[in-house]
C-alpha cells in the first residue's frame, strides 16, 4: 500500500471559458462616435482659445497704439504749458506798443503753441472738460475753495492748469478751484494732493 506522501494532489480541473463569460466587445461604431465627440469637444475649446487669445492680442496692440506715447506726451505739455505762460506774462498792450520785430516774436510763439496743441490732439491728446463741471477726483486736482453761493457745492469755477487726458487715461489732472457753498448737497473735496488721480503712463 502506498502512503499517502508519494501520492499526488488532484489537480483540479480547469474551468473551460466558454464564449458567453468573455466580457462582450464594444461596439466600434459606438466607439468611433464616442472618440468624434471628444475630438469635436477638444477642437472647439481650442478654437475658442485661440479666439480669446486673437481679442486679447488684438487689445493689447491697440492698447500700446494708444498709450505708446503717454509719456512723450506728458512732457510735450510742460513746453506748451511753457509757451502758454510766455504769452500769459506780456502786458495787455505788448502788441499794440510793440515794433515789428516783437510782434513777429509773439506771433511765432502763438503759432508753435497752437502747432504743437494741434499734433497732441492728432495722437489722441485731448484737453479734459472743467469748468461749470461737478468735481471728479479721477479728472481733477482741487486746488482751493471759492465761497461762490450762486453755484452748487463741487462745481468746478476756475482751471488753474489745464488737464489732459490719452485715451481713458489722464496723463495731468486739471487744477481746480471749486465751489465752496451753494444750493447742492456739499461733497466732500479732496486736499490739495489728494486728488486720486489715475496717472497711468
Amino acid at each position: 500500500m502506498m502512503s499517502d506522501e508519494n501520492a499526488t494532489p488532484e489537480q483540479e480541473p480547469e474551468t473551460a471559458v466558454t464564449p458567453e463569460a468573455e466580457t462582450p466587445e464594444t461596439d466600434p461604431v459606438e466607439t468611433l462616435r464616442l472618440e468624434n465627440a471628444e475630438l469635436r469637444d477638444k477642437l472647439l475649446r481650442m478654437a475658442a482659445e485661440m479666439d480669446n487669445l486673437r481679442k486679447r492680442t488684438e487689445r493689447e496692440i491697440a492698447d500700446t497704439r494708444a498709450y505708446a506715447i503717454a509719456g512723450f506726451a506728458r512732457d510735450m505739455l510742460s513746453a506748451t504749458d511753457s509757451l502758454s505762460r510766455a504769452l500769459m506774462v506780456l502786458p495787455a498792450d505788448a502788441r499794440t506798443n510793440a515794433d515789428g520785430t516783437t510782434t513777429s516774436l509773439i506771433e511765432g510763439i502763438e503759432m508753435t503753441e497752437r502747432e504743437m496743441q494741434r499734433l497732441l490732439a492728432k495722437h489722441g491728446v485731448r484737453p479734459i472738460e472743467a469748468e461749470g463741471q461737478k468735481f471728479d477726483p479721477h479728472k481733477h486736482q482741487a486746488m482751493f475753495e471759492v465761497p461762490d453761493p450762486t453755484r452748487p457745492a463741487g462745481t468746478v469755477v476756475q482751471v488753474v492748469q489745464a488737464g489732459f487726458a490719452i485715451g481713458d487715461r489722464v496723463l495731468r489732472p486739471a487744477m481746480v478751484g471749486v465751489a465752496k457753498g451753494g444750493t447742492a448737497a456739499s461733497s466732500e473735496i479732496p486736499a490739495e494732493g489728494e486728488g486720486g488721480v489715475d496717472k497711468e503712463a
